[in-house]
């Protein structure tokens, strides 16, 4: 199997750069499996001509023990929709790793596993860890399908780990690999020199300084430091993260003031319906009393008729006798004409 090499459109991220060393992706890997793999275990890595992220390559795919570990660092605010772009990315890298013929043969075709992780190291607040999966993409099915979920089988699934690296985030990881240790503090660095009125240049060469002073990936900066300057200042747009990060606010502003005022129109409208369901009831209930009351009118003038006492009538049907006394009247004048 051949290493893709990078297409000259693309550039390496600082991340994408430094972990481009064997040894040090090794050591990435076993702190964020919690894996013990040794010194030497065989990692094959395999690059696309063209990434589905954006024109710098912050992607490192590679395989070892089976696997095909696609990982990604992210410093904007995470997509929900990562998990449909790991399936378009992944699919790339089996067709580029399967003979075109033998998938057509009647012998099973053996593939390595898939493993989608995500390092997370934007300035939106966001949980130490996630799982984001594929079926949370799935359409509902339409009613007029006259069909359910579980009728169907072969259900598509993909789960993308998302860890969140920042600065006192999940440090038994971080800590436990050198070099994401080393990264994840320069960021924080060059984040620190912004927030502190530096541009974006000098934060980063301050921040190459202090690493270099703190023997925070000292060798690695000294070696390559004119190399991360250019590189780091050319990937990272702050301003452009930042106003991602206020848009996307915007958005969940907007969405939560529909929800709530949804909320706020089915509570007036369970409260206008209860009313009005009232009025209903209370003309319901009047105009079954009236009828009820015919009713009982009409077997009371009949028990007057057949020479029944008011006393037994009231007590027949549970009435005051003043009601009957009313209808006797209006009965005697009835029987005198």
């Amino acid at each position: 199997m051949c290493t893709h090499t990078a297409n000259r459109k693309y550039k390496d991220t600082l991340f994408a750069e430094l972990f481009r060393d064997i040894q040090r992706l090794l050591s990435l890997y076993n702190a964020l499996t919690h894996n013990n793999l040794p010194s030497g275990t065989p990692i094959e890595t395999t690059r696309l001509d063209n990434i589905l992220f954006n024109a710098w390559r912050n992607d490192i795919a590679f395989i070892i023990c089976g696997k095909i570990v696609v990982l990604i660092e992210h410093q904007s605010t995470i997509n929900e929709n990562m998990p449909l772009r790991m399936l378009i990315y992944v699919a790339k890298i089996y067709e580029k790793l399967i003979d075109n013929k033998a998938i057509y043969a009647r012998k099973l075709l053996t593939i390595p596993r898939p493993e989608f992780i995500v390092l997370y190291n934007g300035t939106a607040p966001y949980p130490d860890e996630v799982t984001l999966r594929l079926s949370d993409a799935f359409m509902e099915l339409q009613d007029v399908v006259n069909c359910s979920s579980e009728q169907f089988s072969g259900l598509l699934e993909l789960e993308v780990r998302v860890v969140n690296i920042n600065e006192g985030r999940n440090s038994e990881i971080v800590q436990k690999c050198e070099a994401l240790d080393g990264y994840v503090r320069f960021v924080g660095k060059v984040r620190a020199s912004i927030d502190a009125g530096l541009d974006l240049n000098s934060a980063v060469t301050q921040a190459v300084k202090d690493c270099i002073a703190e023997g925070v990936l000292d060798d690695y900066f000294r070696e390559h430091a004119s190399e991360v300057i250019n590189m780091f200042t050319e990937e990272w747009d702050y301003d452009l993260e930042k106003e991602v990060i206020k848009q996307e606010s915007r958005e969940e502003g907007l969405e939560e003031g529909l929800e709530k005022g949804r909320q706020e129109g089915r509570e007036e409208g369970r409260e206008e319906g209860l009313e009005e369901g009232r009025e209903e009831g209370r003309e319901e209930g009047l105009e079954e009393g009236r009828e009820e009351g015919l009713d009982i009118s009409a077997d009371i003038l009949m028990e007057l008729a057949n020479n029944a006492t008011p006393d037994e009538i009231a007590s027949k049907y549970e009435i005051a006798i003043e009601k009957v006394m009313q209808l006797q009247s209006v009965y005697m004048l009835i029987a005198t004409k």
